[in-house]
This record gives C-alpha cells, sequence and structure tokens, in this order.
C-alpha cells in the first residue's frame, strides 16, 4: 500500500524519479490484468528499457520514435510491433494518469498501420470439423470442441472450472467463464458438445479444472492447447499456420453465416462493443456491388 500511495503522490516536490519507482509503476500497471497480458506487458516494458535505458520521466518523443524504428529493423512483423507499441503507449498514459509522469510523452506516438487479416484467420467449416473428428485423444478433441461452439478464448478456456459447468434439458448445458476485463458471461452449450465434456470429469471435485494440467494439475498453459491446435489444424490438411483464436473468429463468422443474430453472437463471445461483432459480417460478405457489373 504505500508503494501505490508514493507513486500516486508523484507530483509532490520530495518525489523523486529513478529506476526502482519506474519498476514500482511497471507492477502498479500490470497489477490485476490477466496472466498473459501480464507476460506480454512486461516483455514490452522490459525490450523498452533495455533499448532506452533512461528513467521514464526522461524518455522523449524522439526516444519513443527511435524505439519504434528499432522494431522496425529487428524484422518484426506490422502486428507485433503494433502490439509492442500499444503496450508502451499504455505504459506512459497510466503513468500520466495517475501522476507518476508530468506528461503522457507517448501520446503521439503513431503506430504502424495494420491490414485486417480477420478473413484469414476464419477456419472453413468442414475443416475445422475435421480438426475435432480426426483428433485422437478424447480429451484434446472436447477441447477443440467446446472451444469452438462456446467461442472462447485460450484463457477462458484453461481455466474454467467443473463447477462452472451446470447440465440443462435434454442434454444440453452451460458454461459460465470469466473473460476479458472480469466480466463474467453464461454460454448454452449444444448436448452433441456437452456430452464429450462431461465424460472427462471421472469423479473430479468442483473446484477442479476441467482441463487440467496433467503434470502440475492446475490449468493447462495456453501454449500446450496451442500445439494441440497446430496438430490438428495439420492433421485435417490445413496448410495454414492456425491459432486458438481462430476458432474464436470461425464461430462467429459461421453462427453469422448460418443466421444467429448479431446481439447474441456479442454476448456469446463477450465482445465489449457490437461493432467488433459486426467486423464478421465484413469479413466474408454473401454480396457485392461487383456482382451487378457488366464485366
Amino acid at each position: 500500500m504505500e508503494n501505490a500511495i508514493t507513486i500516486v503522490e508523484a507530483t509532490e516536490p520530495t518525489f523523486r524519479a529513478g529506476a526502482d519507482n519506474d519498476q514500482r509503476l511497471i507492477e502498479l500497471w500490470l497489477h490485476g490484468r490477466p496472466d498473459t497480458t501480464q507476460l506480454s506487458y512486461r516483455g514490452t516494458a522490459d525490450r523498452f528499457l533495455a533499448c532506452v535505458p533512461k528513467s521514464l520521466h526522461q524518455v522523449t518523443l524522439s526516444d519513443l520514435q527511435a524505439f519504434a524504428d528499432s522494431l522496425d529493423v529487428a524484422g518484426l512483423q506490422p502486428g507485433t510491433r503494433r502490439k509492442v507499441l500499444a503496450g508502451v503507449k499504455s505504459l506512459f498514459s497510466f503513468g500520466h494518469r495517475i501522476g507518476y509522469l508530468p506528461f503522457d510523452t507517448a501520446e503521439p506516438l503513431r503506430l504502424p498501420p495494420l491490414r485486417d487479416t480477420l478473413a484469414e484467420r476464419v477456419i472453413d467449416e468442414s475443416a475445422l470439423l475435421r480438426m475435432i473428428d480426426l483428433e485422437p485423444s478424447v480429451r484434446n478433441a472436447a477441447m477443440l470442441a467446446l472451444m469452438y461452439a462456446a467461442g472462447l478464448r485460450a484463457s477462458e478456456l484453461v481455466t474454467l472450472r467443473w463447477r462452472d459447468c451446470q447440465p440443462r434439458t435434454n442434454g444440453h448445458g452451460q458454461i459460465t467463464v470469466l473473460g476479458k476485463g472480469s466480466k463474467t458471461r453464461t454460454i448454452l452449450i449444444p448436448a452433441s458438445v456437452f456430452t464429450r465434456v462431461m465424460l472427462l470429469r471421472d469423479g473430479a471435485v468442483d473446484d477442479a479444472y476441467v482441463f487440467a494440467s496433467r503434470k502440475a494439475g492446475g490449468p493447462m498453459n495456453t501454449s500446450h492447447l496451442l500445439r494441440i491446435t497446430k496438430r490438428a489444424a495439420r492433421r485435417a490438411g490445413i496448410a495454414r499456420s492456425v491459432r486458438n483464436h481462430d476458432l474464436r473468429h470461425s464461430h462467429c463468422t459461421h453462427s453469422l453465416e448460418r443466421g444467429a443474430p448479431i446481439h447474441l453472437v456479442q454476448q456469446t463471445v463477450g465482445h465489449a462493443s457490437i461493432s467488433t461483432t459486426g467486423r464478421y459480417l465484413h469479413a466474408r460478405p454473401n454480396d457485392s456491388s461487383s456482382r451487378y457489373l457488366p464485366i
């Protein structure tokens, strides 16, 4: 608590900037964020401080722009560069917001333009079903089926506990997940998928993870889930690299294409804004004015 008070009172004349206080600021900035976000943001902060060996108070816009250029020179893809720079901007914005930094030096920093690749990330229905059907592990097949059917983020899947799974009528079920922004949502699950999942319980207690790590007993690491997803994609004959999140993209696209109301898709996957869900309507359009041209 004392550390937090010191940072908040950074505008007092007795406050001294320095590496130690920069690190305390970073800890406050990371506090309460999901583990995966903390890992990513911490890596971003470490990379920035290694490249710009100054107190955050001394960092100039030129320093930030030089850091951005270094990411380009290092050969990072535009999406990765944008993610790193967005993290740096978030850190400086937070430092200014709580009074530690007199100015938000990173506010004018421009993020690199990013081409929307959403359409490329959607897996065709037939290929996705092959991923599930050809998976030799019953447990892994249940994971893939649930991630797709519920439109889950990888972090939401691996932290699911048995107490979060409740039966409904006719074999259907529901799961309750804690999503992005610490928002809880409850999702109805079709009987075909819920049955797959419940067959894995085998007497496990309510507080146990549904997809626990076999070694540690805690939640499965999302990197292990990614390896399972990639192997399933190769087995299904998908040539491109597939990510865990692609199953979520596919859930949104396929459900909208099959007539699901957009607000229902938004509610199911936990999008904060319906405009985010609306991106999937444009990723694979069903019509185009080009069809009306005389060519």
